[in-house]
């Protein structure tokens, strides 16, 4: 079943396949950001994690919808990532938690708690393993 939310662009395995890179590599280093003795590391770790949620997005709705969302609003790929059966359901829950951090780490004038860091790297971890399971199969 393909759902449609706002603005999309086709897309398919290949493109998949090269979300999926960017969205380990963003988790992992997102990881990385958490051991470190900065506070600023942990907005940046969270931006990370948001990163790597959009891209693990990006990579399932290429490999089974066939398209992903393009739309300034990344709402829209909460509903669209919401149609994969399987894995949508979980998935969309997490990119809207993370989504939810994104003002405030990207752009907030304070420091976001180790607790939230780490949880928004927990999410985007699972959303990355679930997207592999989906791509790679």
């Amino acid at each position: 079943m393909t759902v449609r939310a706002g603005r999309t662009q086709t897309c398919g395995k290949s493109e998949a396949r090269t979300r999926l890179e960017h969205a380990r590599a963003f988790a992992d280093t997102a990881e990385l950001a958490l051991d470190t003795e900065n506070d600023a590391s942990l907005n940046v770790s969270a931006s990370l994690a948001v990163l790597a949620g959009i891209a693990s997005s990006d990579a399932v709705c290429c490999a089974v919808l066939g398209n992903r969302a393009r739309g300034q609003n990344h709402r829209e790929a909460v509903d669209l990532l919401s149609g994969v059966a399987a894995v949508g359901a979980e998935m969309s829950k997490n990119l809207a938690r993370l989504l939810d951090l994104k003002d405030n780490a990207h752009y907030g004038v304070f420091f976001l708690s180790e607790t939230k860091a780490r949880q928004a790297v927990k999410w985007a971890q699972r959303m990355v393993t679930a997207a592999e399971t989906a791509v790679l199969g």
